[in-house]
């Protein structure tokens, strides 16, 4: 039983949407986001599964109206993703969502079977569950690659970060709470807003629970998880957010500040040290058919796929590489990386390639350069060196500024998009 309330608070925390095959014929419209429609039967389960993780976690209910609103707005922001994936061709394949369910069963200690019977025995269909995932990963692909086509790390950013010494610096917990404002925003708009946030800020005063707040009025992300942004390295937080930490102490919150996206409101909820002095090092080989002209992401799909057969009936993975991988870099030497940090290749090979056993093959994958085939051939940890210092650096500048342009692009999409709420 405690296995299955587990999965049913991660569906609820992953997506806040679960369609059934199974409607009924009529079925009012709540919102049209650009040619597509959002129902209230869509809502009413996201509402329902909403609440259900509140009070799992504790956090007070704000009234439904306020709860249907903010779900909604979840709901719209989620559809605009994936209408923009849609546009850009972003493709996801059976082995990528294969992997992320993988992921998910096994922070659950279960087996993808066992998850599967853990999600039906709540009613739910794990159809819908993988078609979800599917519609997670395709967002996330999207929003990480525009984002990164914007982001560039230069060798004085390093410099200077690595002089005021922020790698040594703490991870943090942070509440947040967004009040929208676009970057070209009106005066009368800008005035409405910091009236809202100047309210909250007093609620706060008084002694309001800051994560009620966050579900009732915040505009961001994590609004309905009350504004809790999770574990961060202090050196990867947005400039703003770093820079408004730096004197604070565990339980204090910020006065309102402006960032292109808004308006922000942070509280420190705890804070920590990073003890970690080793870091992870990988040594694999690879074999990607790249992103081109020439060449769709359908179509690299099916080259890698094909490749993928012809290593899983025995044929010689470095020659294979050798022959059809367009790293050229890596090819030559059969697809072999040498150690790298996992980091250093972006997050989704990262997730990849630490989950593997040594020798084990991956399944075929898609990153922003094009579609991976992956051999972990070791691991060790190594002394952090200058090099590594440096590949650290850039890495936390990177996501630093990823974060940045994220939150601006959702910002920025949301208010070019159009929305007709009906309710």
């Amino acid at each position: 039983m405690k296995k299955i309330l587990l999965i049913t608070t991660l569906l609820a925390t992953y997506f806040s949407d679960y369609s059934y095959a199974a409607e009924e014929l009529l079925d009012e419209i709540v919102a049209v986001v650009e040619e597509s429609v959002i129902l209230r039967s869509e809502l009413d389960r996201a509402v329902s599964n909403i609440t259900k993780q509140l009070k799992g976690s504790g956090t007070q209910l704000p009234p439904k109206s306020i709860l249907d609103k903010q779900v909604l707005e979840r709901l719209i922001s989620e559809e605009i993703q994936i209408l923009q994936a849609d546009l850009a061709g972003v493709r996801v394949s059976e082995a990528e969502v294969d992997t992320a369910l993988s992921e998910v069963a096994s922070k659950n200690n279960l087996s993808l079977q066992q998850m599967q019977m853990a999600i039906e025995s709540e009613d739910l269909s794990f159809a819908e569950f993988r078609n979800d995932m599917s519609r997670e990963i395709k967002a996330e692909k999207i929003r990480n690659g525009l984002a990164n086509q914007e982001v560039k790390v230069s060798e004085q950013e390093i410099d200077l970060f690595l002089a005021d010494n922020q790698l040594s610096q703490f991870e943090v917990r942070l509440g947040h709470i967004l009040i929208s404002l676009a970057p070209d925003a009106k005066q009368d708009e800008i005035a409405t807003a910091k009236e809202k946030v100047d309210k909250i800020y007093l609620e706060l005063e008084k002694g309001t629970d800051f994560a009620q707040l966050a579900t009732k009025y915040s505009s961001g992300q994590k609004a309905l998880e009350g504004g809790d942004l999770g574990w961060r390295a202090s050196s990867e937080l947005p400039t703003l957010f770093a820079e408004q930490i730096k004197s604070m102490k565990v339980g204090e919150f910020t006065h309102p500040v402006r960032s292109q996206s808004g308006l922000h409101i942070l509280k420190l909820t705890d804070k920590r040290k990073q003890e970690k002095q080793l870091i992870n090092q990988v040594k694999a080989r690879h074999i990607l058919i790249q992103n081109s002209e020439l060449v769709t992401p359908a179509q690299g799909m099916e080259f890698i796929n094909e490749i993928y057969q012809r290593i899983q009936k025995g044929e010689d993975f470095t020659k294979l590489a050798e022959e059809k991988s367009d790293d050229v870099n890596s090819a030559a030497l059969g697809g072999d990386l040498g150690w790298f940090v996992p980091s250093e290749f972006g997050q989704r090979f990262q997730n990849i390639v630490e989950k593997l056993d040594e020798q084990e093959v991956s399944s075929p994958f898609q990153t922003q350069a094009g579609w991976h085939i992956v051999q972990k051939l070791g691991n060790r940890e190594a002394d952090v060196s200058d090099k590594i210092k440096r590949m650290r650096a850039k890495q936390a500048i990177h996501t630093r500024k990823m974060n940045e342009q994220i939150e601006s692009w959702l910002t920025k999409i949301r208010g070019e998009a159009f929305v007709d709420i009906r309710i």
